[in-house]
Protein backbone atom coordinates (compact mmCIF):
# COMPACT_ATOMS: atom_id res chain seq x y z
CA UNK A 1 0.00 0.00 0.00
CA UNK A 2 1.30 3.49 -1.14
CA UNK A 3 0.79 5.62 2.04
CA UNK A 4 1.11 8.86 -0.03
CA UNK A 5 3.66 10.58 2.26
CA UNK A 6 6.70 10.42 0.51
CA UNK A 7 8.79 13.70 0.62
CA UNK A 8 6.71 15.00 3.67
CA UNK A 9 8.44 16.27 6.83
CA UNK A 10 8.34 14.57 10.23
CA UNK A 11 9.50 15.38 13.81
CA UNK A 12 9.53 12.36 15.93
CA UNK A 13 10.37 13.10 20.17
CA UNK A 14 12.44 10.71 21.64
CA UNK A 15 13.80 9.16 18.16
CA UNK A 16 17.05 7.46 19.35
CA UNK A 17 15.79 4.75 20.52
CA UNK A 18 12.70 1.89 21.32
CA UNK A 19 9.71 2.97 19.38
CA UNK A 20 10.79 6.25 18.61
CA UNK A 21 13.32 5.30 16.54
CA UNK A 22 11.19 2.76 15.14
CA UNK A 23 8.61 4.93 14.25
CA UNK A 24 11.35 7.18 12.75
CA UNK A 25 12.84 4.04 10.41
CA UNK A 26 9.05 3.37 9.61
CA UNK A 27 8.46 6.88 7.75
CA UNK A 28 11.44 7.05 6.49
CA UNK A 29 10.63 3.43 4.39
CA UNK A 30 7.82 5.79 3.08
CA UNK A 31 9.95 8.10 1.76
CA UNK A 32 9.31 10.74 4.74
CA UNK A 33 12.09 13.33 5.50
CA UNK A 34 12.79 12.46 9.39
CA UNK A 35 13.92 14.82 12.37
CA UNK A 36 14.77 12.93 15.35
CA UNK A 37 15.73 13.95 18.72
CA UNK A 38 16.78 13.22 22.13
CA UNK A 39 18.91 13.64 24.92
CA UNK A 40 22.02 11.55 24.38
CA UNK A 41 23.94 12.46 21.31
CA UNK A 42 25.44 9.20 20.24
CA UNK A 43 22.49 7.09 20.05
CA UNK A 44 21.03 10.00 18.21
CA UNK A 45 23.46 10.15 15.80
CA UNK A 46 22.97 5.96 15.42
CA UNK A 47 19.93 6.47 14.89
CA UNK A 48 20.24 9.34 12.09
CA UNK A 49 23.01 7.03 10.27
CA UNK A 50 19.94 4.24 10.24
CA UNK A 51 17.65 7.09 8.52
CA UNK A 52 20.36 8.23 6.38
CA UNK A 53 21.11 4.90 4.65
CA UNK A 54 17.13 5.02 3.62
CA UNK A 55 17.91 7.61 0.72
CA UNK A 56 16.05 10.48 2.78
CA UNK A 57 17.19 14.01 4.62
CA UNK A 58 17.64 13.17 7.92
CA UNK A 59 17.94 16.04 10.95
CA UNK A 60 19.32 14.88 14.58
CA UNK A 61 18.61 17.40 17.51
CA UNK A 62 19.94 16.99 20.90
CA UNK A 63 17.22 18.61 22.48
CA UNK A 64 15.41 19.11 26.25
CA UNK A 65 11.76 19.56 25.76
CA UNK A 66 11.18 20.15 29.44
CA UNK A 67 10.35 23.91 28.88
CA UNK A 68 8.47 25.46 26.15
CA UNK A 69 11.25 27.25 24.72
CA UNK A 70 13.05 23.80 23.99
CA UNK A 71 10.42 22.90 22.03
CA UNK A 72 10.28 26.42 20.19
CA UNK A 73 14.50 26.25 19.26
CA UNK A 74 13.99 22.47 17.99
CA UNK A 75 10.89 23.06 15.82
CA UNK A 76 13.25 26.55 14.38
CA UNK A 77 16.19 24.38 13.71
CA UNK A 78 13.46 21.51 11.97
CA UNK A 79 11.79 23.68 9.63
CA UNK A 80 14.90 25.69 8.96
CA UNK A 81 16.81 22.62 7.91
CA UNK A 82 14.20 20.42 6.41
CA UNK A 83 10.80 22.24 5.96
CA UNK A 84 7.48 22.59 7.83
CA UNK A 85 6.86 19.84 10.16
CA UNK A 86 3.76 17.88 8.47
CA UNK A 87 3.86 15.36 10.89
CA UNK A 88 4.53 15.04 14.41
CA UNK A 89 5.46 12.53 16.43
CA UNK A 90 5.01 12.75 20.09
CA UNK A 91 7.28 9.49 21.83
CA UNK A 92 9.18 11.02 25.04
CA UNK A 93 7.88 9.89 27.75
CA UNK A 94 8.69 8.38 31.19
CA UNK A 95 7.58 7.10 34.72
CA UNK A 96 8.84 8.13 38.23
CA UNK A 97 6.90 7.85 41.64
CA UNK A 98 5.40 4.16 43.48
CA UNK A 99 2.45 2.84 42.21
CA UNK A 100 -0.18 4.93 44.21
CA UNK A 101 -0.78 8.78 44.39
CA UNK A 102 -0.01 8.95 48.51
CA UNK A 103 3.38 7.66 48.65
CA UNK A 104 4.43 9.78 45.20
CA UNK A 105 6.08 12.64 45.35
CA UNK A 106 4.74 15.88 44.01
CA UNK A 107 8.10 16.21 42.03
CA UNK A 108 7.49 12.96 40.80
CA UNK A 109 3.96 14.00 39.52
CA UNK A 110 5.39 17.02 38.01
CA UNK A 111 8.71 15.69 36.31
CA UNK A 112 6.28 13.13 34.72
CA UNK A 113 3.65 15.23 33.63
CA UNK A 114 5.86 17.28 31.86
CA UNK A 115 8.02 14.75 30.28
CA UNK A 116 4.75 13.16 28.83
CA UNK A 117 2.29 15.19 28.15
CA UNK A 118 3.60 19.01 28.04
CA UNK A 119 6.12 18.41 25.96
CA UNK A 120 3.43 17.25 23.82
CA UNK A 121 1.13 20.14 24.47
CA UNK A 122 3.97 22.74 23.48
CA UNK A 123 5.07 20.97 20.41
CA UNK A 124 1.36 20.56 19.28
CA UNK A 125 0.78 24.31 19.61
CA UNK A 126 3.44 25.09 18.11
CA UNK A 127 3.40 22.86 14.90
CA UNK A 128 -0.80 22.54 14.32
CA UNK A 129 -1.03 26.34 13.67
CA UNK A 130 1.18 25.72 10.37
CA UNK A 131 -0.58 22.69 9.62
CA UNK A 132 -3.86 24.35 9.30
CA UNK A 133 -2.82 26.93 7.26
CA UNK A 134 -1.84 24.31 4.81
CA UNK A 135 -5.07 22.94 5.28
CA UNK A 136 -2.58 19.44 6.03
CA UNK A 137 -1.11 17.97 8.95
CA UNK A 138 -0.61 14.63 11.17
CA UNK A 139 -0.10 14.13 14.78
CA UNK A 140 0.92 11.53 16.59
CA UNK A 141 1.04 11.29 20.59
CA UNK A 142 2.41 7.57 22.16
CA UNK A 143 0.59 7.16 25.24
CA UNK A 144 0.17 3.65 26.60
CA UNK A 145 -2.68 1.36 27.12
CA UNK A 146 -2.27 2.71 31.14
CA UNK A 147 -3.70 5.44 29.96
CA UNK A 148 -6.92 4.01 29.10
CA UNK A 149 -7.01 1.25 32.05
CA UNK A 150 -5.82 0.56 35.28
CA UNK A 151 -1.89 -0.05 35.41
CA UNK A 152 1.40 1.54 36.10
CA UNK A 153 2.13 4.30 38.48
CA UNK A 154 -0.31 7.06 39.63
CA UNK A 155 1.69 9.80 37.97
CA UNK A 156 2.16 8.00 34.89
CA UNK A 157 -0.95 6.86 33.94
CA UNK A 158 -2.31 10.23 34.90
CA UNK A 159 -0.05 11.86 32.29
CA UNK A 160 -0.92 8.82 29.60
CA UNK A 161 -4.58 9.59 30.39
CA UNK A 162 -4.34 13.10 29.88
CA UNK A 163 -2.30 12.49 26.51
CA UNK A 164 -4.96 10.84 24.96
CA UNK A 165 -7.88 12.98 25.68
CA UNK A 166 -5.30 16.33 24.89
CA UNK A 167 -5.25 14.48 21.22
CA UNK A 168 -9.21 13.94 21.38
CA UNK A 169 -9.96 17.27 22.04
CA UNK A 170 -7.35 18.40 19.55
CA UNK A 171 -8.21 16.28 16.96
CA UNK A 172 -12.01 17.18 16.85
CA UNK A 173 -11.31 20.87 16.84
CA UNK A 174 -9.01 20.83 13.84
CA UNK A 175 -10.62 17.93 11.62
CA UNK A 176 -12.03 20.61 9.69
CA UNK A 177 -8.53 21.87 8.76
CA UNK A 178 -7.05 18.51 7.21
CA UNK A 179 -5.18 17.82 9.90
CA UNK A 180 -6.05 14.47 12.04
CA UNK A 181 -4.58 14.33 15.80
CA UNK A 182 -4.26 10.50 17.18
CA UNK A 183 -2.76 8.47 19.88
CA UNK A 184 -1.21 4.84 20.18
CA UNK A 185 -1.58 3.01 22.91
CA UNK A 186 1.53 0.03 23.33
CA UNK A 187 1.55 -2.56 26.00
CA UNK A 188 4.61 -3.76 27.36
CA UNK A 189 6.96 -3.40 24.62
CA UNK A 190 10.42 -4.78 25.17
CA UNK A 191 13.42 -3.12 23.60
CA UNK A 192 17.09 -2.36 24.38
CA UNK A 193 17.54 0.06 27.26
CA UNK A 194 13.59 -0.22 28.09
CA UNK A 195 11.52 -0.06 30.70
CA UNK A 196 10.76 -3.65 30.42
CA UNK A 197 14.23 -4.59 29.35
CA UNK A 198 15.10 -2.86 33.05
CA UNK A 199 12.16 -5.58 34.57
CA UNK A 200 13.88 -8.93 32.95
CA UNK A 201 17.29 -8.18 34.49
CA UNK A 202 16.02 -7.53 37.40
CA UNK A 203 13.92 -9.92 38.45
CA UNK A 204 14.41 -13.84 38.28
CA UNK A 205 13.29 -16.17 35.41
CA UNK A 206 10.04 -17.38 37.56
CA UNK A 207 8.80 -14.13 37.86
CA UNK A 208 9.11 -12.63 34.60
CA UNK A 209 7.72 -15.93 33.33
CA UNK A 210 4.57 -15.26 36.16
CA UNK A 211 4.05 -11.94 34.66
CA UNK A 212 4.32 -12.92 30.75
CA UNK A 213 1.47 -15.59 31.59
CA UNK A 214 -0.69 -13.26 33.92
CA UNK A 215 -0.49 -10.14 31.61
CA UNK A 216 0.28 -10.92 27.79
CA UNK A 217 -2.02 -13.07 25.65
CA UNK A 218 0.32 -13.76 22.90
CA UNK A 219 2.59 -15.53 25.71
CA UNK A 220 5.50 -13.15 25.08
CA UNK A 221 6.33 -8.80 25.27
CA UNK A 222 5.21 -6.94 22.38
CA UNK A 223 8.33 -5.39 19.96
CA UNK A 224 8.65 -1.95 18.64
CA UNK A 225 8.06 -2.33 14.84
CA UNK A 226 4.05 -2.93 14.94
CA UNK A 227 4.07 0.77 16.88
CA UNK A 228 6.49 2.04 14.24
CA UNK A 229 3.74 0.39 11.51
CA UNK A 230 0.61 1.83 13.36
CA UNK A 231 2.52 5.36 13.79
CA UNK A 232 3.35 5.14 9.64
CA UNK A 233 -0.24 4.33 8.68
CA UNK A 234 -1.91 7.19 10.98
CA UNK A 235 0.54 9.40 9.21
CA UNK A 236 -0.93 8.40 5.81
CA UNK A 237 -3.12 9.62 3.12
CA UNK A 238 -5.10 6.67 4.23
CA UNK A 239 -6.17 7.23 7.12
CA UNK A 240 -7.85 10.31 6.40
CA UNK A 241 -10.69 9.59 8.43
CA UNK A 242 -9.06 9.20 11.72
CA UNK A 243 -8.76 11.61 14.07
CA UNK A 244 -9.34 11.46 17.76
CA UNK A 245 -8.83 7.88 18.26
CA UNK A 246 -6.34 6.00 20.59
CA UNK A 247 -5.35 2.76 18.90
CA UNK A 248 -4.40 -0.23 21.05
CA UNK A 249 -1.35 -1.62 20.11
CA UNK A 250 -1.14 -4.20 22.53
CA UNK A 251 -1.43 -8.20 21.58
CA UNK A 252 -4.32 -8.31 23.60
CA UNK A 253 -2.95 -7.13 26.71
CA UNK A 254 -5.94 -4.21 27.95
CA UNK A 255 -9.09 -5.46 29.00
CA UNK A 256 -11.00 -1.98 28.25
CA UNK A 257 -13.94 -3.17 25.74
CA UNK A 258 -13.65 0.90 24.39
Amino acid sequence: MDLGIKGKVALVTGGSRGLGRQSALALAAEGVNVAVCARGKDRLLQTADELRSTGINVGAYVADLGDESGAANLVAKVEQELGPVEILVNNVGGSLGTSDLVNSSLEDFHLVMNANLWSAVALMKIVIPGMQKRRWGRVINISSIYGREYGGTAPYMTAKAAMIAASKHTGMAVAKDGVTVNSVAPGSILFPGGSWDRFMQNNTPEHVDEFVARNLPMGKFGWPEPIGAAVAFLASQQADLITGACLNVDGGQSHNLF
